[in-house]
């Protein structure tokens, strides 16, 4: 009899180690940021929007061009405001366990739109990164997220002294 509670006790343990994180582990963010990990190109991989508070009715519209923008970093948070004050964005980097992704939270606005990216080096992710992402946009309670196609190009990057960038 003891054996059988053994190996009982035993199989729940494992079972208890391969069960996801929690949503606080999840969507935890991170405590210190490199800026230097951030520098170069990355891919936009997923992305999820909630618009939580819309001012008005969704109607189309133009982006008026902004300028100067005053952007800060401290620590892993991110915020963004334009030159002329009327849109404020504050984000913050979150912990992943894809080595060469970034993760970004944004809210524009004071939390009336969340945004929530997936960025990477590499243009396809393994399935258990996107397993990891979608769960933690189910904990940020928000949309199911678009996820770009791999096999599609990226525009080419434009240097300096190319004549055709201008």
């Amino acid at each position: 009899m003891f054996a059988v509670c053994a190996i009982t006790l035993l199989f729940l343990m494992s079972l208890s180690h391969s069960a996801p994180l929690d949503c606080k582990d999840l969507v935890q963010p991170l405590a210190q940021a490199d800026p230097r990990h951030y520098e170069g190109r990355w891919a936009m991989i997923a992305s999820s929007l909630k618009i939580i508070k819309p001012e008005r009715p969704v109607v189309p519209f133009s982006v008026p061009y902004a300028d100067s923008l005053r952007i800060d970093f401290y620590n892993s948070t991110y915020t963004q405001a334009d030159r002329n004050g009327d849109r404020n964005l504050t984000g913050n980097f979150v912990h992943t366990s894809c080595q060469d992704c970034l993760l970004m939270r944004l809210n524009v606005e004071s939390g009336k739109r969340q945004h929530f990216y997936l960025f990477s080096r590499r243009r396809q992710l393994e399935q258990k990164e996107m397993e990891e992402f979608r769960a933690q946009v189910k904990c940020l309670n928000m949309p199911s997220p678009a996820v770009m196609d791999p096999t599609k190009e990226l525009c080419p990057q434009e240097t300096a002294g190319d004549p055709a960038a201008n």
